[in-house]
C-alpha cells in the first residue's frame, strides 16, 4: 500500500485486496483466519483466556509470512488496524463463499 493516507473504508478495501492478490497469499490468510476462528470458538467454550493469544498469533503468523515472503509488501495492519481486521474477516467470508 502506498504511503498516502486513506480516509474512508471504501477507499481502503481495494488497496487491501491489491496487497493480497496472489493466490498463495489468500490461501495462507484463509488458513490463519480459520485457525484464529477455531481458537476463538475454543476460548468461548472453555473460557481459557490464553486461547485469545493463540488466536491472534495464528491469524497474524500466516498473514505476516505472506506479506514478507510472498507479496513482499508492508502489511496495512501497521497503519490501519481496525480496517485491516474488518477486511481480514470480509475477505475470508467472501473468499470461502466464492463471492470474492
Amino acid at each position: 500500500m502506498a504511503e498516502e493516507t486513506i480516509d474512508r473504508y471504501h477507499e481502503f478495501w481495494p488497496s487491501y485486496l491489491r496487497e493480497r492478490r496472489k493466490p498463495t497469499t489468500r490461501v495462507l490468510h484463509y488458513l490463519g483466519m480459520t485457525l484464529a476462528i477455531a481458537f476463538l470458538v475454543t476460548l468461548h467454550v472453555t473460557g481459557e483466556a490464553w486461547y485469545l493469544l493463540v488466536a491472534i498469533a495464528s491469524g497474524y503468523f500466516f498473514a505476516m509470512v505472506t506479506h514478507f515472503f510472498v507479496e513482499r509488501n508492508k502489511p496495512a495492519t501497521f497503519r490501519y488496524l481496525s480496517w485491516s481486521i474488518a477486511s481480514d474477516f470480509s475477505m475470508y467470508f467472501l473468499g470461502i463463499s466464492g463471492r470474492l
